[in-house]
């Protein structure tokens, strides 16, 4: 029988350093763009302001990405350390998109990143500009194949389980990596970086001309940041419609729970704006509904079912009936591998052999399973509720302020008249940690709503973890806790000391305002 404790408290470890390492990734990709952009400027114009602006946002860029890479190194570790049976069973698909990030983006990413801030005085200007482009794409290309290895544990194509090596392996690492879950994921979760990255321009310049310090400089970073922005924002809303439509062909019931909708609906399905979900009536209490909306976003049609919960808790019945006899033919296998009708039987009902395995939780050997049994089993498919329901709509809410706000800065800068509002500015100013609570909140929809699956479908997460104990889970646990914290704090006081002192440390005015006469020149101009 599987600890569940043990299994809870690893899940907590990895969400813990995984979130927290997903507090630098969306700025690092957003700024990188950013950087590129006003460099890009620099070289067409040879204004000197746009240099300025380009390293003082490098040197916040560098802040970020250094801590961010410090976070990041723990999580490859903890596949082996915390989840081992997780990496022997799916390591062979799962290793590879790790393997081409680290060789292919990351040192791309690293190696340029040197040479863009110590290559100024050393580069051509276009050199320096190339440079700067491919730290850009080096970041993009990193969250590509981290993405593509995500999207693959959510919709796992391209593989199948080997009964002779009980393990999965790649069939066709084509379909590994142009998974339609990994690309829909990949161009949402930029796209969401990117925003990140231009309010967090948007924040601290309206924070200097709110103080009226280098005004000159944060109004053009004002402007990049809200075209920037908007354009994100936008395709955030867009991209995100994508997304929905693969959960909605891939993921039911993901799909599902984030709307707390139990009752198959009439096609096409209506969205639920708002709602408190009931688990026990299996409805939604005091619902705004907008009709047609949900059907439309998940089929792409007028006549497409979005199936409820109760419709597929049924089927999942049915594929953990189906799964008890994979998993009685796979132990005929493993006990005689020449078995024809075993693996006949085994080839036929492979796909639904992770149901089988759900049943581990509740009894030692899924063929000694009671009805009981297969009905808690089938009902451990369904992931909480509540918890998605209003992490996804507090997530969409945010996403149509942010289109708001850069909107309402474009308009703004469109006009020259930046200072124009000084709460629009306070807002925009106090609107700098949203974009990561949004950030956040997408990745807990995402990775809480594949429960209890760690392989969508095909490995249950009870049954990935390490044979380690309690204390020594614990221990790591709190470690990580406060080893974080710490670079927390330093990251927040980094950013903080750079932003106080400005782009120009030793002369607030400098590039901001026409430099005053000296006494010299004054005497001079009236010819004395």
């Amino acid at each position: 029988m599987i600890d569940s404790g043990l299994v809870e408290l690893s899940r907590l470890q990895f969400a813990m350093t995984a979130m927290y390492h997903f507090l630098f990734v969306p700025l690092t990709l957003g700024l990188s763009f950013l950087l590129a952009i006003m460099e890009s400027v620099y070289v067409m114009t040879g204004r000197q302001v746009w240099r300025d602006m380009t390293m003082f946002w490098g040197k916040l860029f560098g802040i970020n990405f250094a801590v961010g890479v410090a976070t990041g190194i723990v999580m490859e570790f903890q596949f082996g350390m915390n989840w081992s049976y997780y990496s022997h069973y799916v390591g062979d698909i799962f290793g590879a998109p790790l393997a081409i990030e680290g060789l292919m983006a990351f040192f791309l990413e690293a190696t340029f990143i040197g040479l863009f801030f110590f290559g100024w005085d050393k580069l051509t200007r276009v050199g320096h500009l190339i440079v700067t482009w491919l730290v850009a794409l080096g970041s993009n290309f990193s969250a590509l194949w981290i993405l593509v290895a995500n999207g693959w544990m959510n919709f796992p194509v391209g593989s199948e389980f080997n009964p002779m090596t009980m393990r999965m392996e790649v069939t066709d690492f084509a379909a590994v990596i142009f998974n339609p879950v990994a690309q829909s994921k990949f161009v949402h979760t930029v796209s969401a970086g990117y925003v990140t990255g231009a309010m967090f321009v948007l924040g601290v310049s309206a924070f200097y001309l709110l103080r009226n310090r280098h005004v000159e400089l944060a109004k053009r970073s004002m402007t990049v940041a809200a075209s920037f922005g908007l354009a994100a924002a936008l395709s955030v809303v867009v991209l995100g419609d994508e997304s929905g439509y693969s959960v909605g062909e891939n993921q039911k019931m993901k799909l599902a729970a984030m709307e707390g909708m139990y009752e198959t609906q009439p096609a096409p399905a209506s969205f639920t704006l708002i709602g408190l979900p009931n688990a026990e009536t299996h409805r939604i209490d005091y619902g705004v509904h907008i009709p047609y909306v949900l059907g439309l976003i998940a089929t792409r049609s007028f006549d497409g079912e979005v199936p409820g919960i109760l419709e597929l808790v049924d089927h999942a019945k049915e594929r953990v009936r189906s799964g008890i006899v994979a998993y009685d033919a796979l132990e005929t296998l493993r006990i005689d591998p020449e078995n024809e009708l075993a693996a006949a039987r085994f080839d036929i009902l492979k796909d639904d052999l992770g149901f089988g395995l759900l049943l581990k939780q509740f009894v030692a050997d899924p063929r000694d399973a009671t009805e009981a049994d297969i009905d808690q089993a089938a009902w451990s498919t369904v992931p909480p509720v509540a918890p998605l329901f209003w992490s996804f709509r507090l997530m969409v809410g945010l996403g149509f302020f942010f289109i708001g706000l850069f909107a309402y800065a474009f308009w703004l800068s469109a006009r020259r008249q930046h200072t124009q509002s000084r709460v629009f500015l306070t807002i925009a100013m106090c609107s700098i940690p949203l974009p990561w609570i949004a950030a956040e909140l997408g990745w807990f929809v995402a990775e809480f709503g594949r429960q209890p699956w760690v392989i969508d479908s095909v490995l249950p997460t009870f049954l990935a973890v390490s044979s380690l104990d309690y204390a020594t889970v614990l221990t790591t646990l709190i470690a990580f806790m406060v080893i974080y914290s710490t670079l927390f704090v330093i990251e927040i006081g980094l950013l903080r000391k750079t932003i106080l002192e400005g782009p120009y440390a030793h002369d607030d005015d400098l590039h901001s305002a026409p430099p005053k006469p000296r006494t010299g020149d004054a005497q001079l101009a009236f010819g004395k």
